[in-house]
């Protein structure tokens, strides 16, 4: 029988082809625009490192006292830490791997005169960074814990940085000069699978890391009045301090001279720490809760301690890392699509009550309501599938054309993949149903004998 109904059903369907055609098409605009937003939004708020995203941690401790800050999570705590809490934290036993770590940007002034200078983004961190977010070396490695005792003036590029300053040959070893202080070269990253800077919230959406140097040597440099000081920074004076006599206050933030940073309540390093077990974990989050009360007993902090302890997905979630043009553009496609599901109802039952005849003469001559809703549904699974098949088309055109728009960092994790391609087909089919049901059971409700008797 599914035979025969499929032969009906396409029949059917070429009887009317214009009409076939707009319930495709309205199918298939809905599921492209709806997957087009989805496989995006997948891209966008996708696990950056499933394989340990419970083990990883950013700490934060309340440093200010303040009801609102420029620089916060939404239940009011820094972002950042100070430098002086981010050393101690340095300091507290625990984590299997911690970094502190802050960005600046540089002039790389290459060696070879027919390249020009340009801005580098370089990140000051700790050894541990590299380890920690697992990241893939294409030549040397990264410097060690000696080196950052040391603070040693070694430097850690990204493979693009090599292929245009180096012609992507083995330049582990080489000098690279960035402003007026020369650094060794020890490792040089391969590609990396991982959303640009999802560690740092003070970056442009898109912007990546090119160097990577030893934060006790950066804080060197910017101690010395260097240009190795952090690109961005909030002074928040604590709600029950004086005001410092020096700075210049705008908006409630406090600007210190560079002198004054290391020392102030300035808010500037990001921190990630690996914690392997929940009894690490749960020691971890005593120790530093311990810590901000010790402040607050050496007079520091005259408010009632507060920190917090997030994991990787909490971080994310806490941060919304998801742009909300990517959340608005999917509330909009799945808005199409439901426009395009109730256009697609209103010619599905056009199309059907036109053959109310037809079928009439089918029940008259002794086929049930079963088999009329069998065979309407079959005729509808077929304009789902078309519609899926149209649908991954507009879909490839669509994130095509969203590659152009969306942060660099997205760009290479916006694909269709195996898994997208079934919701798709569910998707067009369980959408076209949803439209077709009320319309199929209109159809079986047509009565034979005053249909007939109109005719």
């Amino acid at each position: 029988m599914i035979g025969y109904y499929f032969r009906f059903a396409l029949r059917a369907l070429l009887r009317s082809p214009a009409l076939t055609a707009l319930m495709i098409a309205a199918i298939g605009v809905g599921i492209g625009a709806s997957m087009t937003a989805l496989t995006v939004f997948r891209a966008a708020s996708a696990d950056p490192m499933p394989r340990k995203s419970s083990q990883l941690f950013v700490p934060q401790i309340d440093n200010c006292g303040c009801r609102s800050l420029p620089a916060a999570t939404p239940d009011g705590m820094p972002a950042y830490l100070t430098y002086m809490d981010a050393l101690a934290l340095m300091r507290l036993s625990g984590p299997v791997r911690r970094a502190a770590m802050y960005a600046t940007t540089l002039s790389l002034l290459p060696s070879d005169p027919r390249v020009y200078p340009f801005q580098v983004i370089v990140r000051a961190t700790f050894a541990d960074f590299f380890p920690m977010f697992d990241a893939p070396f294409k030549f040397g490695g990264p410097w060690n814990a000696r080196e950052d005792d040391a603070h040693a003036a070694v430097a850690v590029i990204t493979r693009d940085v090599n292929d245009r300053v180096f012609g992507g040959t083995n330049s582990v070893g080489r000098t690279l000069r960035l402003d007026n202080q020369d650094y060794r070269i020890i490792g040089v990253l391969d590609r990396w699978q991982l959303p640009a800077r999802f560690y740092d919230l003070s970056g442009s959406p898109g912007a990546t890391d090119d160097v990577f140097v030893p934060f006790t040597h950066a804080v060197d440099a910017f101690r010395q009045g260097g240009g190795t000081g952090p690109t961005f920074m909030t002074c928040n004076r604590p709600s029950t301090a004086p005001a410092p006599a020096r700075g210049r206050s705008a908006g409630g933030t406090q600007m210190v001279s560079i002198t004054a940073v290391l020392a102030s309540e300035c808010s500037w390093v990001q921190f990630w720490l690996e914690l392997p077990t929940a009894a690490a974990i749960h020691r971890y989050r005593d120790a530093l809760a311990a810590y901000a009360a010790q402040q607050r007993h050496t007079g520091r902090f005259r408010w009632p301690p507060r920190v917090q302890l997030h994991d990787l997905s909490q971080w994310l979630s806490v941060i919304g890392l998801v742009p909300t043009q990517v959340r608005v553009a999917m509330i909009i496609a799945f808005s199409l699509l439901l426009a395009c599901l109730v256009n697609a109802m209103g010619l599905i039952l056009a199309k059907f009550l036109a053959r109310a005849a037809d079928i009439s003469v089918r029940r008259a001559a002794g086929a049930t309501r079963l088999a009329i809703f069998a065979q309407s549904l079959v005729e509808i699974g077929i304009i789902g599938v078309l519609g899926a098949v149209l649908g991954a088309l507009l879909t490839v055109f669509g994130l095509h054309e969203s590659r152009t728009l969306l942060p660099a960092n997205l760009v290479g994790m916006t694909y269709l993949d195996g898994t997208d391609m079934v919701i798709m087909l569910v998707l067009a089919i369980a959408a076209t149903l949803a439209a077709g049901l009320y319309p199929i059971w209109r159809l079986t409700q047509v009565q034979p004998a005053l249909q007939l008797k109109t005719s």
